[in-house]
């Protein structure tokens, strides 16, 4: 479950400026954030002589006030209504003992205001607090401009920005990724370091496929429980009349199986052992599974990948929205900066953007034999922009690595069956190049916005991350 935002404010006074701006900066602070209906913790209008910071006994209230609220905080938004304390701020953001993302902001003068009592000079303050963050290393974000009004709809869109970093940085040191089964012995390239994920703050939660194979035998298969995943099954998807019954049934078995095991463990993202076991000893595919609970926000990653799972999560933090697992698949005829991307059929229909068609598995029902591959969700991702990530976990050099980009999903034409995903993106030789050099897998997570900026911003500056940023200029 992705944890709302809850900003611990500082707000920034030095006692040679107006301290009527002081309090008024606290004032705007606080209506911005109640107009954007956001939680925050700042001190008592009465615990300081302007419910400012300043000194350092007023850090220390301040301090002592995020600590106690350590559970619920997390961000930290430090504004800046005239010059402020450098030592004030820094010393409440190490006496609170809190490691979050912080966002520095400082006011703008009026240039028909600037007598000794409306004069800001937040502009100059501004760097004064930044040279202390890099003197203490404290990682911080900034804002668009160097400097804006506090209740400006350019500050409104930073504090939005910064949610989404927040809950991106949050989500992730404690995420909870489940692993249902062992991946494909030909999928060596889906191996990934638990210990690594673990160093930051990513813990791995295995259950043999066999386990959910039996929970899912053990529902009865004329409960209201299986009738109503059934309703809800044919209500997200077309199901071709030529379905067996007793196929649809072993569908949502295992469905209703792997929801409650997320439940009871609280996972946020799942790895699914997704072939050959599924079809050989339990009858379906795992495919609507994957995509129902994309759709609830909990992404689910094929082949057992289990980085690819978490690149799906951070997609989903950074925009609350569903994300999908593909390969990079195809080139699209001799458009060098086309591609197709593809996977069997487990895209979110959300995604796709029309009401999908739920069927067999194509290239896997010709082997494992189509009586036991019931559940792939195909459809055409719609156009529209879209984001790609990829995590890997680089073992040899103790490192996880990602790549990222903006690009588009586009409506080309593409003959082939599954999930079909045509993607635009500029300069793509030189991404593909860079992508195999640096010894990434096949797979790659997609969500349906532009939030590259976000993503960077939070595994950079916050996860220490080893990123590539595909620009297309």
């Amino acid at each position: 479950m992705i944890k709302k935002s809850c900003f611990g404010i500082i707000v920034g006074h030095r006692s040679c400026f107006s301290s009527q701006l002081a309090r008024a900066g606290r004032q705007a602070i606080i209506q911005q954030l109640e107009k954007l209906n956001l939680d925050y913790i700042i001190i008592p209008e009465n615990a300081t002589a302007t419910g400012c910071i300043e000194t350092y006994s007023d850090a220390r209230i301040c301090g002592d006030l995020f600590r106690k609220n350590s559970d619920r905080i997390t961000g930290i938004i430090v504004t800046l209504p005239n010059f402020g304390d450098e030592l004030g701020v820094v010393n409440s953001i190490v006496h609170s003992g809190l490691q979050v993302p912080i966002l520095l902001h400082a006011a703008s003068d009026d240039i028909n205001r600037l007598s000794l009592s409306e004069r800001r000079d937040a502009f100059c303050g501004k760097i004064s607090v930044a040279n202390s963050f890099y003197q203490y290393n404290i990682p911080f974000t900034n804002t668009t401009n160097h400097t804006s009004a506090v209740d400006s709809e350019e500050f409104a869109a930073d504090i939005v920005r910064f949610d989404r970093i927040c809950r991106l940085t949050g989500g992730l040191k404690s995420a909870r990724i489940g692993q249902l089964g062992t991946r494909p012995m030909g999928f060596q390239t889906v191996r990934a370091s638990e210990k690594l994920l673990q160093a930051s703050g990513i813990t791995v939660v295995p259950v043999g496929l066999t386990e959910i194979f039996a929970a899912a035998a053990a529902i009865d298969s004329s409960c209201s429980l299986v009738r109503d995943k059934i309703s809800q099954l044919k209500s997200y998807g077309r199901v071709s009349a030529d379905i067996a019954e007793s196929n649809i049934i072993k569908q949502v078995k295992f469905t209703i199986a792997v929801e409650e095991w997320v439940k009871e463990n609280q996972i946020d993202a799942v790895a699914i052992q997704c072939w050959d076991a599924m079809q050989k000893h339990y009858g379906c595919a795992a495919c609507t599974t994957m995509s129902m609970l994309g759709e609830q926000l909990i992404p689910a990653a094929c082949e057992v990948d289990i980085a690819g799972a978490v690149s799906m999560y951070v997609l989903t933090l950074a925009t609350d929205n569903p994300a999908a697992i593909l390969d990079w698949n195809n080139n699209y005829k001799s458009e060098i900066d086309k591609c197709v991307c593809t996977h069997c059929g487990n895209f979110p229909a959300s995604f796709i953007g029309t009401r999908p068609e739920i069927a067999n598995l194509d290239v896997l029902g010709t082997v494992l034999g189509t009586e036991n591959c019931f559940g792939a969700v195909k459809g055409q991702v719609k156009a529209g922009p879209m984001t790609f990530f990829r995590i890997s976990t680089d073992d040899s050099k103790g490192r996880i690595k990602c790549y990222l980009g903006n690009a588009e999903f586009t409506d080309d034409p593409f003959p082939m069956a599954g999930g079909i995903a045509v993607c635009h993106v500029p300069r793509l030789p030189v991404f593909l190049n860079r992508m195999i050099k640096d010894g990434f897998e096949h797979h790659v997570a997609m969500v349906r916005e532009h939030a590259a900026d976000i993503i960077e911003e939070a595994v950079t500056n916050y996860l220490n991350w080893d990123l590539y940023r595909h620009c297309g200029q």
